[in-house]
């Protein structure tokens, strides 16, 4: 997800130098959801990881 928000973000700079403005904002807009959204789920597995959930199901099995 990281990786399409910086393509998103490389084609907003590009098309934002070429003078093509609404290219420019939407791409822009959609890197900013796709990094909003890689920096929820990074947070969430980081809690997960730190409660120990993987281990929890390795010893139910």
């Amino acid at each position: 997800m990281l990786k399409y928000a910086i393509i998103f973000a490389l084609i907003a700079l590009v098309a934002g130098a070429l003078g093509f403005g609404g290219v420019a904002a939407g791409a822009a807009g959609i890197a900013k959801i796709l990094f909003g959204l890689f920096l929820i789920l990074a947070a969430i597995f980081l809690v997960l990881a730190a409660l120990g959930v993987g281990a929890v199901k390795k010893v139910m099995k």
